[in-house]
């Protein structure tokens, strides 16, 4: 996927809030939008979600929390969050990976991204109450999986990794976000 380079004028001065310090995260925000006067900053902002969501809903929720809570503390012209989580199917345990872009005054845009199914071995030690980033370090025998290649490189032998399943997530974000703004 080409970058979204904006020179519409809709981004190129923002100030980006970005709600959390994850290097997959920030580098997912910058990648998508690539845009040089644009002023990035990330922001440690919690989910007030659990620590492993289990749900597209509960998902859905902490990437709109850390958008918001983005906007509220830094700012900025936009809040971007974006969260991780898994959603329980008939197949069995799927990856979710959702993201919210908050402005003042408007109720968030929203966009989810790729889905991928979990091992059984993983997918168990989850809805044993584990969360996936130390099973996954666990697993992979690596630390830190999440800030790296995530759970989805591992699982595709690095054909997409965390920042290419989040910048398609930003994308989505910003296309809607752009085509709103011009109508």
């Amino acid at each position: 996927m080409p970058p979204l380079h904006i020179d519409e004028g809709v981004i190129s001065t923002m100030k980006i809030l970005i709600g959390s310090k994850n290097p997959a995260k920030v580098t997912a925000v910058k990648q998508a939008i690539q845009n040089e006067e644009a002023e990035f900053i990330s922001l440690d902002i919690p989910s007030e979600v659990s620590d492993q969501p289990f749900s597209d809903e509960e998902t859905i929720k902490g990437a709109i929390n850390r958008a918001v809570g983005a906007l509220n503390l830094g700012n900025g012209d936009i809040g971007i969050g974006l969260e991780g989580g898994v959603q329980e199917t008939s197949h069995g345990l799927l990856i979710c990976n959702w993201g919210a872009l908050a402005t003042e005054g408007k109720a968030p845009i929203i966009a989810g991204g790729a889905r991928f199914l979990l091992p059984d071995e993983i997918a168990i030690r989850l809805r044993a109450g584990e969360e996936l980033g130390p099973v996954m370090d666990d697993y992979a025998k690596k630390k830190n999986v999440r800030k790296h290649e995530g759970a989805v490189g591992i699982f595709t032998n690095g054909f997409v990794n965390r920042i290419d399943m989040f910048t398609h997530v930003v994308k989505l974000l910003v296309g809607q976000y752009v085509y709103k703004s011009n109508k």
